[in-house]
């Protein structure tokens, strides 16, 4: 049912782009113009950041090598401060240069505010990777909103089989009141029903004083180990607060929620954090993917330690380059098309595959922070 709609959707869409937007906006000999929204300021996180230089190295490398099918890539940036109405706005002039995508948007609200204002039913344009993936923003989604990482529902699975793995039975669940916390509940309750484990719900808000609060019931609980769900900083001083009152076991996270900030806010007590992944290993050698982006950032001019998102933002530029260099018509509705008809593309040891839905990739990986604040894969 959700392939059948999305494709009806996608249909609709592609007619209705057809009459409000002429296919000369982007086909042309000049540069192919993309963009990115995000949180450059506002938020005590990397993502956006790093995000854009992973997306500027494979630009780098694609563009050195003759572009997209002789045509530069061409990126702008915006900032939208972390907040729904500045992505909003900042959606707004983005539109006046007519990109072929946008690519990586970050924050749940801000993209559930997208589809509420039906934005991408308004604008002709391709959003490929928003972060983080609720599934909330998934099913039904959009049929220009692709996904290239592994939703939370798929993050969650992973963790509680990993626990499962461990012999644990009981997790404390720390949760945002908020739809990127619920959801994710609701996906932890899902997945521990079926394999019999007990979770034990602690609910709060994101002021400093109610995750503290909260964060010391879950700890005199006394689990096995601890879920915590919500917007990255709500997870981190979860963390943090957990730590704090005493829970010296496993604390899992969702790949969202930088490291950095992690060891920033709960100092030496992040060993023993284990966060899912939904990229390989950024400082890796096994795949040759890897160093072909450790080969991009190098030559970009970004010092090694790479992070998990410098190497999501340039998967996403990649994916972008391999669906525009497939199809004739380089607009949104055409690279739309391409996307889909791909089927599973092989970046060297990493595979998206769009054949099927707007999600393009199943991969999960745990880590687990060290006691410099680094990942161990």
């Amino acid at each position: 049912m959700r392939i059948d709609y999305q494709r009806r959707h996608l249909l609709a869409a592609t007619a209705a782009a057809a009459v409000t937007l002429p296919r000369s906006a982007w086909a042309s000999d000049e540069d192919i113009v993309v963009g990115q929204i995000g949180p450059f300021t506002g938020m005590p996180a990397p993502d956006a950041p790093q995000l854009n230089q992973g997306i500027k190295a494979a630009f780098t490398q694609i563009n050195a090598a003759g572009g997209v099918n002789g045509r530069p890539l061409r990126l702008f940036e915006l900032d939208d401060g972390y907040q729904e109405n500045g992505f909003i706005r900042q959606f707004v002039e983005a539109m006046k240069r007519r990109p072929v995508a946008l690519l990586a948007p970050v924050g749940s609200r801000a993209i559930k505010r997208m589809l509420d204002d039906k934005l991408l039913d308004r604008e002709n344009v391709v959003i490929l990777n928003a972060i983080p993936g609720a599934d909330s923003l998934r099913s039904p989604g959009h049929p220009r909103l692709f996904h290239i990482r592994a939703g939370d529902q798929q993050q969650i699975d992973r963790i509680v089989r990993h626990a499962l793995t461990l012999d644990i039975a009981q997790i404390a669940v720390l949760y945002q009141d908020a739809p990127i916390g619920t959801s994710g509940l609701a996906s932890a309750q899902q997945v521990a029903d079926g394999l019999g484990i007990k979770l034990t719900q602690f609910m709060a808000t994101a002021e400093s004083a109610k995750i503290i609060e909260a964060a010391g019931r879950a700890a005199a609980s006394q689990p096995q180990c601890a879920l915590v769900l919500g917007a990255p900083r709500f997870v981190a001083e979860g963390i943090a607060a957990l730590r704090s009152a005493g829970l010296s076991k496993f604390i899992y996270a969702l790949s969202y929620v930088p490291p950095a900030l992690i060891k920033q806010l709960a100092k030496h007590a992040v060993r023993g954090v284990a966060l899912a992944q939904v990229c390989p290993n950024p400082n890796g050698t096994k795949m040759a993917l890897q160093h072909d982006f450790q080969s991009a950032m190098s030559r970009a001019g970004f010092a090694p330690a790479y992070t998990a998102f410098h190497f999501e933002g340039y998967i996403t530029a990649r994916v972008l380059a391999e669906g525009l260099r497939r199809t004739k018509d380089v607009s949104p509705t055409g690279l739309a098309r391409a996307l889909h008809a791909m089927g599973e593309y092989n970046l060297g040891g990493y595979r998206v595959n769009f054949a099927k839905d707007n999600v393009g990739s199943s991969f999960v990986d745990i880590a687990v922070i060290n006691s410099d604040g680094r990942l161990v894969y």
